[in-house]
């Protein structure tokens, strides 16, 4: 029989099995970082021409600054509507299909294999439209700093999230919506009495 110390086992000793409360810490935190996509339920988005299933993988993993989802786009649909984040960066990764990528710079055609990265700010806008036969599925990573504004330059209004950003639990936002671009009001705008003190 072998000793404890020397890490070696007997032929004729099995090892012990291990049940769920004899699982250590760092097997728990291991078995969180690991999600297969497989074992996911898709969440599905159906609004006029944009149409995708969903597995949000991030947050399942346990990551807390870095957002990443597998999407899949049918044909003739598109993601989410042209826009840009005032304060997370985007990138996507085509795992299959073909699709219309938009951009400040015009349109271009991504396929399984093309990254495209998408910055804060307005030179960060993008939009993905599948225009195939077959759907396309894609890999969408994002920072997740809070809070955020998007703007969304073909409707022309903006995003708000303020407790936890787009792509977030939308539970723990404190405030959250969509406004037209030019909704402004004056700072002092039913802040003063009506006598103007």
């Amino acid at each position: 029989m072998a000793s404890p110390d020397d890490g070696t086992e007997d032929a004729d000793d099995t090892p012990a099995e291990t049940t769920d409360a004899e699982t250590t810490d760092d097997e728990r935190a291991t078995e969180k970082r690991i999600v297969t996509a497989g074992d996911r339920e898709w969440s599905t988005t159906e609004r006029g021409e944009h149409a995708f299933r969903r597995k949000q993988l991030g947050e399942a993993a346990g990551s807390e600054r870095l957002g990443c989802s597998l999407y899949e786009v049918p044909p003739g649909k598109e993601a989410w509507p042209y826009h840009w984040h005032a304060g997370n960066e985007e990138a996507l990764y085509v795992l299959s299909g073909e699709a219309t990528l938009r951009t400040p710079d015009g349109e271009t055609t991504v396929s399984a294999g093309d990254y495209a990265a998408f910055p804060a700010g307005e030179e960060g806008a993008h939009a993905l439209r599948n225009d195939g036969d077959e759907p396309v599925r894609y890999l969408a990573v994002s920072t997740m700093r809070d809070p955020d504004v998007t703007r969304y330059p073909d409707s022309d209004k903006v995003g708000v999230f303020a407790g936890a950003p787009p792509g977030g639990d939308s539970d723990e936002r404190d405030i959250s919506g969509y406004f037209p671009a030019d909704a402004t009001v004056d700072y002092w705008e039913d802040e003063m009495s009506e006598d103007g003190e």
